[in-house]
């Protein structure tokens, strides 16, 4: 199955009621998602919050960890999904937080999802309608079987520095060090590459066609059979570049706690500038 699917085919998809379309609408720093949610959502789409149904608490993890199995079951059995569902889930517009999502479905054992390419906004371009209408969905049934896809912790990200390919996603500044607005000590892993994920973006927010994809990826020495880890500040944008690979089928990993787990243990080694 496709892990993108475009406004129009998501619409012919919801006309069927072939999927379950599910908002997961987030801004780092911005409003809450469940403000975005309000303001505007695919109509039938119930909200799943990022901070508190795919994360964990914040703290020696990092900000954005793995969320309890528990929790989440109950999160998603509350959007009203089952196991034989296929899910679509998407974001305000560049599957940041859709990538969050798809990457923890699949961590919990559901394969079936995939991510509006654009989000709400391409699903408005298209001129389909757009809801303020909440939604509470009947239960469902989905079971969480967490570890079905690997992750990396903070050893695997050092060693895949060594080994294969540890891509930092961030912006070249946040990478180098050169400034850092959301953790409190700058810099990188050492070792990793840097590869901004908004390389791999169109300016609307939605993914650069798998050609482009590759040839990109192939300027920091990623191919197919690569071993590749995704790293960013809190591992949301970790996930999106794991889609991002995923569309050209490279397996990459996330360090899901990333910067911000690697540097709450003063022993871990922080890299400044561009590695050689």
């Amino acid at each position: 199955m496709p892990a993108l699917i475009t406004a129009d085919e998501l619409a012919a998809a919801i006309e069927r009621r072939a999927v379950r379309v599910v908002d997961v609408q987030y801004a780092l720093g911005g409003p809450p998602g469940a403000r975005l949610y309000a303001e505007g959502h695919v109509p039938g789409a119930p909200f799943l919050d990022l901070e508190t149904a795919l994360a964990g608490a914040p703290g020696s993890g990092g900000r954005h960890p793995l969320p309890d199995p528990g929790a989440l079951q109950d999160a998603l059995r509350a959007c009203g999904l089952g196991d034989e569902d296929e899910v679509v889930v998407y974001d305000q517009r560049t599957s940041l937080s859709a990538s969050r999502a798809w990457w923890v479905l699949r961590w919990a054992g559901h394969p079936g999802v995939r991510v509006l390419d654009g989000g709400l906004a391409a699903w408005a371009r298209a001129g389909r309608p757009v809801s303020t209408e909440p939604v509470t969905p009947s239960p469902g049934d989905l079971t969480v079987r967490p570890g079905s896809v690997p992750v990396l912790d903070a050893n695997g990200a050092a060693t895949m520095a060594r080994a294969g390919v540890l891509l930092d996603v961030r912006t070249p500044e946040r990478y180098r060090g050169d400034h850092e607005p959301v953790d409190h000590t700058a810099g990188h892993v050492p070792g990793a590459v840097n590869l901004p994920m908004a390389d791999l973006l169109h300016e609307d927010g939605t993914f650069l066609p798998p050609e482009r994809i590759r040839e990109v990826l192939a300027r920091v020495g990623v191919g197919r059979d690569t071993p590749v880890g995704t790293t960013c500040g809190s591992g949301i944008t970790a996930a999106q570049m794991a889609l991002a690979l995923h569309l050209v089928r490279v397996d990459a990993v996330p360090y899901v706690g990333s910067w911000s787990e690697w540097i709450e243990d003063p022993a871990r080694p922080v890299a400044l500038g561009k590695d050689p």
